[in-house]
């Protein structure tokens, strides 16, 4: 099973920011679980989906030729917990970006108060050589369409970013 943290892009500015939301519904198992009869989204999943937006942000920037993996988090700060009902708003600008790695600045906030910061380091690895392939090139895009990503997406001169740009993208197959 897989786990998406993010619902929908709401922004997407090629190589430099995107922001994504969330909505926490009570519907979510994870709620129960994590403290049973506290329903509360536990800010390690928050964090996720800041690398979930922040990762696309980068696999995005450098045409999706190589595997981007999560390698380090830090600074990471939460104030308060997310629960049914809230919007989570994710917002995440790439700070730099080498051949090797990028380096993201993620914020959160909910209903417009800041909830939470974390710089993250992305490893970019040679596609298919040490990760596995976790999504096939259907699945990519159809969540891709389905994240609204293409509906709010800019080139880096503005122009809207088009899915067909992405025909020959094989995601790391």
């Amino acid at each position: 099973m897989r786990w998406f943290w993010i619902d929908r892009f709401e922004e997407f500015a090629r190589c430099r920011r995107a922001v994504a939301v969330k909505c926490v519904s009570l519907a979510e198992e994870h709620l129960h679980d994590h403290f049973p009869g506290v329903a509360l989204m536990p800010n390690s999943l928050v964090l996720e989906g800041m690398a979930q937006t922040a990762g696309l942000l980068v696999a995005d920037a450098i045409d999706f030729g190589r595997q981007v993996v999560l390698a380090k988090v830090a600074g990471c700060e939460f104030e308060g917990d997310p629960i049914p009902g809230d919007v989570i708003c994710f917002e995440v600008e790439i700070q730099e970006l080498t051949p090797e790695a990028a380096f993201v600045r993620a914020t959160t906030s909910i209903a417009g108060a800041p909830h939470g910061t974390a710089d993250l380091t992305f490893g970019l690895l040679e596609a298919g050589t040490v990760v596995p392939q976790i999504f096939s090139r259907e699945e990519m895009m159809r969540w891709l369409d389905q994240l609204h990503l293409f509906d709010v997406a800019q080139d880096v001169d503005g122009s809207p970013i088009r899915r067909d740009r992405l025909a020959d993208v094989d995601f790391g197959g």
